[in-house]
C-alpha cells in the first residue's frame, strides 16, 4: 500500500439509527475500491464490520469499525459507527478524528431516534455532515417525506445533489443535479449507465437544481454576489462552494443511494473525494497548552490515540490518528502523560479484522500498532520536542446507569475484576469501581443495553455466568444539634485490665463557625474526609484529667464509627467533637481503651443530637421532544425531583432538576420508554441533602431489619 499524503485523505464516520445501512455502505465503499473482491452482507454475517461475536449474535453494530478504501488515487478512512444510544462512546470518539460524518437515514422511516442521536453529535463536535439517503429499494421509501422531516429537524441549509427517479420496488435511477446526467443502475450494483435527463424529468431537475444553487450560493458571500450577477454558478464555482459550505456546516448535501444493491455507492465516494474537507483544509485542533495542529506533514510528531481494541491471537491493538508529523515503522515516540517511551514496532492500515502492515504513515491519516506499554484511549504521543503537550481529550459521556455484579461462584470474583478493567480499555464508557463503602462492584455504562451486552459477553465469551443486583445508594449521616455523652470502658481479666472514661460533646459543622464558649478549646485537629464534609476533634480536657497521649486514640475511635454511621452504617461527615473530661487508671488505661471509650461515647451522642441521613443529589439535564415534555416532568416529579427550569434547544425542549440518585434507577430504560427513544439525559452529582423524614423512617428500619438477619 501506498503512503498517502494529507491532501489525499479523507476521514469519514458512518453515523446515524440501527439498521440505516452504515455497516452494508461500509461493504460497498470497501469493495469500490477494490480493498475486498467480494461483498459480504449482515443476513451471511461475514461483513468487514460488525465480525466480533456479539455483532454476530445481534446483527447490528456494538462497536466502532475501522477501515479504509482507495478510490480516485485517494484514501479514505471510513469508521463504522453503531446506532444506538447505549454506544454513543464509539460515536463519540470516531467523530474526534474523522473530517466528514456520512450520515446514513433509512428512506422507510425518515428521520428516526439514531438520525436525531447522530446529529446532535455532529452538531457538538462542529463535524461537516454528508446525508446519504439509502433503502430507497423499499416499497415502503418516501424520499420526499423523509427530505421534508430532514428539514424540519435539521434546518433549512440541506442541499439536495441528487433525486431518486424511481424509488420503492425497481428503485435503480437517480438524478444527479451537479452533473445534470440520470444514472441507471444494474441489477448487481456494477457500473451505472450515465445518460442525459429524459423530457419528463428535465423540469423538475432545473427547478431542483436552481434551488441546489442558490443553496450553494448562500454559502460564500463571493459566490452569492456572483449568483445574483449571472443567475446561476459555473460548475467550478459549485465545487468551491460545497467544499466551503461542508466544511463550514453552512449547507449539508443530501445524495442517494441503495446499499444493499450497491447502487450510488461509486458516485458517493466521488463525492467524499471530491468535494469532503481533507485532514489539513480542517479547523486545527488544541492541545492543552493552546497549541495547534494544522495536519502538518514536516513537523514535530503527535498522534492521539482514540480507540483501543482486544483482538483474539493479536492482543491489544491501537488506533491512532497522525495530527503532525509523520510516523516511521519502528518510531519512539513519549507518551505526553507518563513521559514513558513508547516504541511503535509495527504500523498497520486496517479494515475490520485485518490489516496491512506498512512502514510511514503521515499527518492526517489514521492507523493502528499493537502492544503498546501503557497508552490507552485518550492518550497523545509525541516527539520529545512536544514534551507533555497533549492533544485536547475526548469527552466520553458520564454513566446514565448502574447495577452492581458479582460472579455466581464466589471464585470467579477475581477473574471478573480483571475482565471488567479490560472491556472498561476498549469502551471507555464503561466505568467499573469497587465501592468500599458499599461493599460492591458497581458498573455504570450509557443504558440498560449496554449493560445486558456487557453481561451477555461476560456469560459468552469469558464463561463466567454473573449476576446484576440494584446497587446500594451512598448515603450520609450527620446531625443537627449538639448532644453530650460519656462512655467509660472497663474490662478486668486476670492481668492488667483496661480502663478509659470519655466525656464527650458533638454539634454539626459549617463552614466559618466558631467553637463554643462552653469548653475552653486547647488544641484543635481537622480532618478532610475522603467521602466529602469534614470532621474536627477539639482538646478541651483541663487539669491532665486524661493524658494528651491518649487523644490520637479517642479520635480513631471515632473515626471508626464515622466510617459506620450508627443509623445506617453509612458514612458520616460535618462533625465537631469536643473531649472535655475523662478519667484514667495509672495501671489499665492504654490507647485501646481509650479508643474503644471514644467509639462508644461519640455513638452515644450521635444517637441524641437529631441525627439525619443525607442522600446524593444530582443535576439531571433531559432533551425531550416538545410533545412529550408533559409525561417527562410528571414522571421526575414522581421521582421527588425539583424542576428548576426549561429551555429551549435546537428542536428539542431541555428540562433541568435535581432528584435523588435514589429514584433514578433504571431512569434511563423509563425514558426511553416515555418518549420512544426519543429523549436523551445527563447527570452529574450536585449535593447531598437531607431526606424527607419519611424515606429516613423506611431506611432505618430497613437497615434495622438487615442487622437482625445478620445477627
Amino acid at each position: 500500500m501506498k503512503v498517502y499524503q494529507t491532501k489525499d485523505i479523507r476521514n469519514i464516520a458512518l453515523v446515524g439509527g440501527a439498521k440505516s445501512g452504515k455497516t452494508t455502505l461500509a461493504e460497498d465503499m470497501l469493495f469500490e475500491g477494490g480493498i475486498i473482491n467480494r461483498r459480504g452482507s449482515i443476513d451471511d454475517k461475514n461483513t468487514i464490520s460488525d465480525y466480533r461475536p456479539i455483532e454476530l449474535e445481534r446483527e447490528n453494530s456494538v462497536f466502532s469499525t475501522v477501515m479504509y478504501t482507495e478510490f480516485n488515487d485517494k484514501k479514505v478512512n471510513i469508521i463504522d459507527t453503531p446506532g444506538f444510544d447505549d454506544f454513543v462512546g464509539e460515536v463519540t470518539a470516531a467523530l474526534k478524528v474523522a473530517d466528514t460524518a456520512v450520515m446514513v437515514i433509512n428512506a422507510q422511516n425518515g428521520v428516526e431516534v439514531g438520525t436525531e442521536i447522530g446529529w446532535r453529535n455532529t452538531s457538538k463536535l462542529n463535524t461537516p455532515v454528508i446525508f446519504a439517503i439509502n433503502h430507497l429499494e423499499h416499497e415502503n421509501s418516501n424520499f420526499d417525506e423523509t427530505i421534508r422531516q430532514m428539514k424540519t429537524q435539521f434546518g433549512g441549509s440541506l442541499s439536495i445533489i441528487q433525486y431518486p427517479v424511481n424509488p420503492g420496488h425497481g428503485f435503480d435511477t437517480v438524478i444527479d443535479l451537479l452533473k445534470m446526467k440520470m444514472f441507471k443502475f444494474p441489477e448487481d450494483g456494477s457500473k451505472a449507465t450515465i445518460t442525459d435527463i429524459p423530457d419528463g424529468e428535465k423540469a423538475k431537475a432545473e427547478e431542483l437544481q436552481a434551488a441546489m444553487i442558490e443553496d450553494l450560493a448562500s454559502s460564500d458571500e463571493a459566490l452569492m454576489e456572483k449568483f445574483f450577477e449571472n443567475g446561476t454558478l459555473t460548475e467550478d464555482e459549485m465545487r468551491q462552494a460545497l467544499k466551503v459550505g461542508l466544511r463550514t456546516r453552512g449547507l449539508f448535501p443530501v445524495l442517494c443511494v441503495g446499499a444493499k444493491h450497491n447502487m450510488g455507492v461509486n458516485r458517493l465516494l466521488e463525492f467524499i473525494c471530491n468535494n469532503a474537507p481533507a485532514p489539513d483544509e480542517m479547523p486545527p485542533v488544541k492541545t492543552t497548552s493552546g497549541k495547534e495542529f494544522n495536519c502538518n506533514p514536516t513537523g514535530p510528531v503527535s498522534a492521539f490515540i482514540f480507540k483501543t481494541s482486544i483482538e483474539p491471537h493479536f492482543g491489544e491493538v491501537s488506533f491512532f490518528k497522525v495530527y503532525n508529523g509523520e510516523i516511521d515503522e519502528g518510531a519512539d515516540l513519549v507518551n505526553s502523560k507518563t513521559d514513558a517511551k513508547e516504541r511503535l514496532g509495527q504500523i498497520f492500515a486496517v479494515y475490520g479484522k485485518n490489516r496491512e502492515k506498512i512502514t510511514k504513515v503521515l499527518a492526517g491519516d489514521i492507523a493502528a500498532s499493537v502492544k503498546l506499554k501503557n497508552s490507552p484511549t485518550n492518550t497523545t504521543l509525541n516527539t520529545p520536542k512536544l514534551s507533555d503537550d497533549a492533544i485536547v481529550p475526548i469527552e466520553f459521556p458520564e454513566p446514565k446507569y448502574r447495577v452492581a455484579v458479582k460472579a455466581k461462584n464466589q471464585a470467579d470474583d477475581e477473574k471478573l475484576n480483571s475482565i471488567l478493567t479490560a472491556m472498561h480499555k476498549v469502551d471507555q464508557t464503561l466505568v467499573v469501581q469497587y465501592s468500599k463503602e458499599l461493599k460492591q462492584l458497581i458498573v455504570g455504562g450509557q443504558g440498560e443495553l449496554h449493560l445486558n451486552v456487557t453481561k451477555w459477553q461476560i456469560e459468552n465469551l469469558d464463561k463466567i455466568p454473573i449476576e446484576f443486583l440494584a446497587p446500594k445508594i451512598p448515603y450520609r449521616e450527620t446531625i443537627t444539634k449538639p448532644a453530650k455523652s460519656m462512655y467509660r470502658h472497663k474490662k478486668q481479666s486476670g492481668g492488667a485490665g483496661q480502663f478509659g472514661e470519655v466525656h464527650m460533646m458533638i454539634e454539626p459543622y459549617t463552614e466559618g463557625m466558631s467553637w463554643t464558649t462552653e469548653f475552653p478549646v486547647r488544641g484543635s485537629e481537622e480532618i478532610k474526609l475522603e467521602w466529602g464534609g469534614k470532621l474536627i476533634m477539639n482538646n478541651s480536657i483541663v487539669g491532665g484529667a486524661i493524658d494528651t497521649r491518649f487523644m490520637p486514640a479517642i479520635l480513631k475511635g471515632v473515626m471508626e464509627k464515622m466510617e459506620e454511621g450508627p443509623l445506617t452504617g453509612s458514612y458520616a461527615r460535618d462533625i465537631v467533637f469536643y473531649v472535655f473530661d475523662g478519667k484514667m487508671h495509672p495501671v489499665d488505661s492504654n490507647e485501646i481503651s481509650f479508643k474503644l471509650a471514644g467509639r462508644n461515647a461519640f455513638k452515644e451522642a450521635f444517637k441524641n443530637a437529631g441525627p439525619q441521613i443525607l442522600e446524593p443529589i444530582y443535576d439531571v439535564e433531559v432533551l425531550v421532544p416538545e410533545d412529550r415534555m408533559g409525561d417527562v416532568m410528571t414522571d421526575l416529579q414522581g421521582r421527588r425531583a425539583v424542576i428548576m427550569g426549561m429551555d429551549r434547544e435546537g428542536n428539542y425542549q431541555k428540562i433541568s432538576a435535581r432528584a435523588p440518585l435514589a429514584e433514578m434507577n433504571k431512569y434511563a430504560t423509563a425514558l426511553s420508554s416515555i418518549t420512544s427513544g426519543r429523549a436523551m439525559y445527563s447527570m452529574k452529582f450536585a449535593e447531598y441533602a437531607n431526606v424527607p423524614p419519611d424515606v429516613q423512617q423506611q431506611l432505618l428500619k430497613a437497615y434495622e431489619e438487615s442487622q437482625e438477619d445478620e445477627d
